[in-house]
């Protein structure tokens, strides 16, 4: 993403409610690991899984296939390999960035905890264990540059809100800025992965996080419809800034967020989902904002990743308050918001695929 432009504001979208994305697949649970059962122990790990949760219908496409090159398997020092097993296993580190840290930590805890294992933050042996029987052994992927990947229009985006209006689209950047968020990661990342590459070109194969591709919707593609996701439930966690989405007794999700501040608080309770706008506007309000300026005056801001709201807005039955994606995904769960909850474009729109108009949603303490 651009260098910090503006601290992302969040407030009211008039755009309306569109149809919802289709859900990714339900993420396999294997257990801790144990002594034999008479139950048949998964591929390649010892220990008899837990029951499964419920299907659902098939993950995103993998990246389109490359030339056939060796790369390594997983291991559980490298934080890469943390971070994209644990996105695969739709427990989100964020940004898939090697460094770690407290969203990394979260999500390991998050994981640890669904699978019955002490929740220590670290990758032990049952952890890895789990981890690869749920995600498999191959962190890395072989990714051809596309055409569409590279001919943008990609725009500089100005650090006002009344000059970002001006613009047509608020979209990327850069094809490197682009690629960064198709697989969920830093742009530093891809650079350090394929050194002297030119990510402007098309044709090219490079090495590329594991994961499901990100692709931004159009404010009006058909969606297929949710499936097997009756009892999804939403939860923000204030103090820990997670959301966690849960369907029955089973975690089918977990990202970290930001989630409010001192002076625009996460308000607490329970609330419900109204609707999702895909490739929403951004209307901004000065007279909603404590910080806004005495000169700032009404703007709204066009569609694009790199809109205030970013990619996706869940609107809540709190008004003026939503589930919403971000521009700038590397200070998730690090800066504040205006009472809204800030997710990075890829996790808010997984949030978004798996929610529904009166899906309730508890923000607590």
């Amino acid at each position: 993403m651009p260098p910090s432009r503006f601290l992302v504001l969040s407030l009211f979208l008039v755009a309306g409610p569109s149809a919802l994305a289709a859900q990714p697949a339900a993420r396999p649970r294997p257990a801790q690991p144990a002594q034999p059962t008479a139950r048949q122990p998964a591929p390649a790990v010892p220990a008899p899984p837990t029951a499964q949760p419920p299907a659902g219908p098939p993950a995103p496409p993998s990246p389109p296939p490359s030339p056939a090159v060796a790369l390594p398997p997983a291991t559980p020092t490298s934080l890469v390999d943390v971070q994209v097993l644990l996105d695969r296993a739709s427990y989100s580190p964020g940004v898939i960035d090697g460094r770690g840290g407290s969203n990394t930590r979260k999500a390991v805890e998050a994981f640890q905890a669904a699978h019955d294992l002490p929740v220590t933050g670290k990758v032990d042996a049952a952890t890895w264990q789990n981890l690869t029987a749920a995600s498999g052994l191959q962190p890395l992927a072989l990714y051809t540059v596309l055409p569409a990947d590279v001919a943008g229009p990609f725009v500089e985006i100005p650090r006002r809100i009344e000059d970002q209006a001006e613009l047509p689209a608020l979209g990327y950047t850069s094809p490197l800025e682009l690629l960064g968020e198709k697989f969920h990661c830093a742009p530093e990342l891809l650079q350090a992965l394929n050194p002297g590459v030119d990510f402007s070109v098309a044709g090219q194969a490079i090495k590329v996080p594991n994961v499901p591709p990100f692709v931004p919707w159009t404010k009006d593609q058909p969606l297929p419809e949710r499936a097997g996701l009756a009892g999804v439930r939403v939860i923000v966690s204030k103090s820990r800034s997670t959301l966690t989405v849960e369907n029955g007794d089973d975690v089918i999700f977990f990202a970290p967020v930001t989630a409010g501040s001192e002076h625009d608080p996460l308000p607490l309770g329970e609330w419900k989902v109204r609707g999702v706008s895909r490739a929403p506007v951004f209307h901004f309000n000065p007279k909603l904002f404590w910080d806004a300026k005495p000169t700032d005056t009404k703007a709204t801001v066009p569609a694009g990743p790199n809109n205030p709201v970013g990619a996706v807005w869940i609107d809540l039955s709190k008004d003026h308050y939503g589930i919403h994606g971000t521009p700038e995904p590397q200070l998730i769960g690090k800066t504040l918001s205006h009472g809204c909850v800030r997710l990075t474009n890829w996790d808010a729109q997984a949030v978004a695929a798996l929610v529904k108009p009166g899906t309730p949603v508890l923000f607590e303490p």
